[in-house]
This record gives structure tokens, C-alpha cells and sequence, in this order.
């Protein structure tokens, strides 16, 4: 089964996308299911490398490292990067830069389509 994932909340400050994150994480580790995760406006910041958080507080760029662990993809609105000043090496390895053409054949292509 294909899952495309659409998050748009930012990284930090709302539980949806903390919890839209820990449900892709427990879709990639099925082994039916392929996980892709569209990553718009705010939510970019969910893959960015080098998150520095309080001790004992969770890093999504940790826990969506298990989408592409596990078969799946993680891409990033490229308008979006570029409005809040994202670069690409700014990403966390295996997140890429990717485009409207992309999220509207994957969306598609999907047997089912998350947006939170």
C-alpha cells in the first residue's frame, strides 16, 4: 500500500505535526506499506538538520529518519524552502528539494492520503 503523507504544521509548537511524524514512523516499519512524506509551508522545518532541543525533548528530524530507514521518501515543498529561506543543504539527509508536480503525481499514485 502507498501512503502520501501531507504536513504542513511547523516543527515545534503543535502536537499535530509531532503527531503526524510518529504515525509515518509507525507506517515505514510495515512491511506492506510505503511511506512518502510531503513536507509544505511550515513543516520544511520538520527536516532540517541539526535540531537542538531541550534535553528529554524529542527531534523530528530523528524520528522521521525512520520513513527513509524503511523504504520511504521525505520531500520538501522547494516554494516553501525558498520563502523561509531553507537551502537544500540545510536538510536532513534524505529529505529532498521537490516540487507541486511531484506531491500531484504522488498524490495519484497513493492508495491513501494523510494531511495534517
Amino acid at each position: 500500500m502507498n501512503v502520501l503523507m501531507i504536513i504542513n504544521g511547523a516543527a515545534y509548537g503543535a502536537d499535530v505535526t509531532y503527531n503526524a511524524v510518529r504515525l509515518a514512523a509507525a507506517l515505514a516499519k510495515r512491511d506492506e506499506v510505503t511511506v512518502r512524506v510531503f513536507l509544505m509551508g511550515d513543516g520544511v522545518t520538520v527536516a532540517m538538520k541539526n535540531q537542538k532541543t531541550p534535553d528529554g525533548y524529542y527531534r523530528l528530524d530523528r524520528m522521521i529518519s525512520i520513513v527513509p530507514r524503511n523504504g520511504g521518501q521525505i520531500l520538501c515543498c522547494g516554494t516553501c524552502m525558498d520563502a523561509r529561506g531553507i537551502s537544500e543543504d540545510l536538510l536532513m539527509e534524505h529529505a529532498s528539494r521537490s516540487t507541486m508536480e511531484d506531491l500531484a503525481t504522488l498524490t495519484l499514485a497513493a492508495d491513501k492520503v494523510l494531511v495534517f
